[in-house]
């Protein structure tokens, strides 16, 4: 057995909303941390069905055997979470940072910000084109595993206020 110290740990313990806990659908999932619930998880999920005939096996570097085997990109049976994760994951290895995969998916109050920086909201509101929010209230904690910093674990408010979250070094 090899010895390793993890660079590291995202530790989320749960109560049940929105889904049934179970062995299952522990955590921790591949990138993320998630406290909290994600609101019309079945809608996001249907979304993220309706694109995968949209998916193209060269741009994100798949075999069409590869690509068979990532869908579905949302397993029906998952948690909220690990449908978060799923997606999230998605989106990195389509090239996008992990930083803004999770602007993508969690978009700052953009919309009404008089006080946000014009090119920002520009940003958010191309993000928006792309993929519908997906809204808390929830904590999403997320790390790449190489850089442990603020810039790549993060925990993003949310459009329900909810921040709550314990960060040790």
């Amino acid at each position: 057995m090899l010895d390793w110290m993890p660079l590291a740990e995202l530790i989320h313990s749960r109560f049940f909303t929105n889904t049934f806990p179970s062995w299952d659908r522990a955590q921790p999932m591949r990138v993320l941390g998630h406290n909290g619930e994600i609101n019309t998880l079945r809608g996001k999920v249907n979304w993220m069905k309706a694109r995968e005939g949209l998916l193209k096996c060269k741009e994100l570097g798949l075999s069409k055997n590869e690509m068979k085997k990532l869908l579905p990109i949302v397993d029906a049976s998952s948690s909220d979470s690990g449908a978060f994760d799923g997606v999230l994951e998605l989106l990195v290895r389509a090239g996008r940072s992990l930083p803004e995969a999770v602007m993508m998916m969690i978009p700052e109050v953009w919309q009404n910000d008089k006080n946000m920086d014009s090119d920002r909201k520009a940003l958010y509101e191309y993000f928006s084109a792309l993929l519908e929010p997906w809204d808390g209230p929830a904590l999403i904690s997320f790390t790449d595993g190489a850089i442990f910093s603020n810039k790549v674990i993060n925990g993003p408010q949310d459009k329900g206020n909810c921040d709550m979250c314990r960060r040790w070094n």
